[in-house]
């Protein structure tokens, strides 16, 4: 089910078979899949990214999320990053701030986005 409702904050979860997210094109298809079910955020797994994301190089990432913070669009990437976190510390240090915010978060689980979700209330 792609919209749900947790912690009062209603959610767009992308399911986790499709397409891999490869552009700042995609970006713009979320926003359009966020707004039609008339919610504020969206959660990814993270399995749903290409490889190309986590490499913070390529600046995908950076003009992904840039996009959906132009568009008030909070961010969830739902799953185990430790395969691309190991050799990448610039990408550690990405998530870690991110999760200091309010707009993209790095969760391990939808427990902790629950979590996240509550105190945003």
């Amino acid at each position: 089910m792609p919209n749900e409702q947790r912690e009062n904050i209603r959610v767009y979860s992308v399911p986790l078979e499709g397409e891999p997210i490869s552009s700042e094109d995609d970006a713009i298809d979320l926003i359009g899949s966020v707004w039609s079910h008339d919610t504020t955020t969206a959660a990814v797994p993270v399995e749903r990214f290409d490889p190309a994301f986590f490499d913070l190089s390529t600046g995908l990432a950076g003009a992904f999320t840039q996009k959906l913070v132009n568009y008030r669009i909070r961010l969830a990437i739902v799953g185990d990053l430790s395969e691309h976190t190991a050799g990448s510390g610039a990408l550690r240090d990405y998530v870690w701030e991110s999760n200091r915010g309010d707009q993209v978060w790095f969760v391990r689980d939808e427990e902790e986005l629950s979590a996240k979700l509550a105190g945003r209330r």
